[in-house]
């Protein structure tokens, strides 16, 4: 599809359109839903000096992500806001970094490892779902962050951080709050000013990297890979120079890890279940799977029997991805089937948008798991479904991802059925990832 005949990215002078792409970096999702209504492939405005670009055509989004992902990098201004508190990670890092990076992470992605984590993952589900009661109402956001809390402590950290998950929670949801604030307003305050405000960020950033660096203390003292990501990356060598990672270098994955590794996961369970209660019918449908297994505790090796949990929650990434927004900077100007997009711009790829077409999902707001049934899922085309990225810098969490979810999911629907407890939709709130605003709160019914 790259071609250098140079044709111009159709633009809109129609004063919504000026405020829809203005409004990516204020009132997210609304402004995302009115320019999503009109349903363009490409399309440009100015966000200021910069030219802003916006793709939501998976032929071209595969151009992007994939064939020429090399000429582009994450946004500067994303990079600016996430980097003091995700460092120089996979999520940020760029080029040959990157690369050597994710050779370092791959081996605690890889199947075998994800098999072993499988019980742990069931474990800790289990754990906090024995706490739940007949009839309570619950946030049942908050339970979700809870189990993927105590997953990615154990399993990719070897250590139990259940004692402190709210003061996690507490502390990533005002650094989500702040890099998102920082990427809507004009003027910047340097981090290094000793504000109230920038004292807190500091405060909340200190904070989780002591909690990140005493991991990485104890796996220093053990020269055995004891199978949690922390001691597979300390003893990580990498196969070109032989060089290993810098404790700087270990903290900054983990911490990108610690929080793809729960923040995204927990956010699509929550929106599942905020779904599944508002759609007894495919509740119901999923219970009569899980039941079929019986009684007893439900195991990675349960999990081809359980295809339709599957269904559901990849549906509820579908209508509620957590990674909504997608943004890259060209480094030279690119061709993608005759536009040129200058470099410099600003590249916006919107899953929330694109997996709202209505000629790759009809009826795309309905919620339906059968989409992604063996047969339905194949004829979804190439880069027209997005919850982990694609190409290089796809999600290397994507398979630990659906494993723990599918799990959670099965685990929770053999125990219990929900229904909403308060008659008011919940909002979306678009930080960094889409979060239910204010949280999801359910009445829970023991099975």
């Amino acid at each position: 599809m790259t071609t250098t005949a140079v044709r111009p990215i159709p633009s809109n002078p129609d004063p919504i359109w000026m405020r829809a792409y203005r409004g990516i970096f204020w009132d997210r999702i609304k402004l995302l839903k009115r320019t999503g209504s009109r349903d363009p492939n490409i399309v440009s405005t100015t966000l200021g000096e910069r030219e802003l670009v916006l793709i939501n055509r998976p032929e071209y989004i595969h151009e992007v992500l994939v064939e020429q992902a090399d000429k582009f990098h994450k946004s500067k201004e994303f990079k600016f806001y996430v980097k003091p508190l995700l460092g120089n990670g996979l999520l940020l890092s760029e080029g040959e970094e990157h690369k050597r990076n994710r050779r370092l992470v791959a081996p605690a992605f890889i199947h075998r490892r994800i098999r072993d984590y499988a019980e742990v993952m069931t474990e800790y589900t289990s754990r906090i779902i024995s706490e739940w009661k007949d009839g309570e109402v619950i946030d049942i956001s908050r339970e979700m962050m809870r189990i993927t809390l105590a997953i990615a402590g154990k399993t990719l950290f070897g250590s139990e951080v259940g004692g402190e998950a709210d003061e996690i929670k507490q502390k990533l949801t005002f650094l989500n709050r702040y890099a998102d604030e920082q990427l809507r307003i004009p003027i910047h305050v340097p981090l290094s000013w000793p504000t109230p405000r920038n004292n807190r960020v500091r405060s909340a950033i200190a904070t989780l990297d002591a909690i990140i660096y005493r991991m990485i203390a104890e796996r220093r003292a053990s020269t055995t890979d004891t199978g949690d990501l922390l001691s597979i990356l300390l003893l990580a060598r990498d196969e070109d120079d032989g060089g290993g990672m810098t404790d700087k270098q270990v903290r900054d994955e983990a911490m990108t890890i610690f929080l793809a590794g729960h923040e995204t996961t927990s956010n699509g369970m929550s929106w599942m279940w905020y779904l599944l209660a508002q759609h007894p019918d495919i509740q119901s449908r999923l219970q009569a799977e899980v039941r079929a297994l019986g009684s007893k505790r439900i195991a990675l090796e349960d999990l081809p029997r359980l295809p339709y949990a599957l269904q559901v929650f990849k549906e509820a990434l579908r209508l509620y991805p957590p990674a909504y927004i997608l943004t890259r900077t060209p480094t030279e100007d690119v061709f993608i089937d005759g536009y040129r997009i200058k470099k410099g711009a600003i590249v916006m790829i919107s899953p929330y948008l694109l997996h709202r077409k209505e000629e790759n999902f009809p009826e795309p707001e309905k919620f339906d798991p059968d989409r992604f049934s063996a047969e339905n899922e194949k004829s979804i085309p190439r880069q027209a479904y997005l919850p982990f990225g694609a190409g290089p810098r796809v999600c290397i969490g994507n398979q630990f991802a659906l494993i723990e979810a599918h799990l959670a999911t099965a685990m929770v629907a053999q125990q219990f059925s929900m229904e909403l407890a308060d008659s008011e939709p919940v909002e979306m709130e678009p930080l960094i990832t889409l979060r239910p605003k204010g949280g999801v709160r359910v009445r829970l019914k023991h099975l």
